[in-house]
């Protein structure tokens, strides 16, 4: 089930994002780290209405951001579709315990599904330049790879992004 976030759920969401940072540490890609992603960016999307939880039986065990508030970084890139009528997908993830089993998949069939629903034109993200597994994950799913933008505070390395056009 995917389904809006609780308040009482952000500690473990802080768990996952955690245990996923460990993850691509110990694969050599420093995606995440101490600035990110921060609880109070959570609290955020809870606030807005934007942060949703993948539970299987009674675990949270995934998150995903679905935003409609498009960041200054992206600014400079040239989008496929206008401004204004996209959604922006963000701090994706799965519990490592739990990955390779579909579960993003299903983040992303909910993030795009719900855009449709919901007449956007696309559907827009970033990924890390050095996250390969990532960056072919959004490319089979059709995304198109349009320019980078950097975060300094995560990394050196440039973060990759993506458009899919509805």
């Amino acid at each position: 089930m995917i389904r809006y976030a609780k308040i009482s759920e952000i500690d473990d969401i802080m768990t996952i994002t955690r245990a996923c940072a460990d993850k691509m540490i110990q694969n050599g890609i420093y995606q995440w780290n101490e600035h990110y992603p921060t609880k109070s960016a959570f609290l955020k999307d809870l606030e807005r209405k934007e942060l949703y939880v993948k539970q299987y039986e009674d675990k949270v065990i995934g998150t995903i951001v679905i935003s409609t508030h498009m960041d200054d970084e992206y600014m400079p890139i040239e989008w496929l579709t206008p401004n204004g009528n996209s959604t922006y997908i963000h701090r994706v993830c799965i519990n490592p315990t739990y990955q390779g089993m579909g579960y993003a998949q299903e983040l992303m069939d909910y993030a795009e599904a719900y855009s449709r629903e919901n007449n956007f034109k696309s559907v827009r993200l970033d990924t890390f330049s050095q996250n390969k597994r990532n960056q072919l994950f959004y490319e089979q799913r059709g995304y198109q790879r349009l320019g980078d933008i950097f975060f300094p505070k995560q990394s050196s390395h440039p973060f990759h992004c993506y458009e899919l056009v509805l």
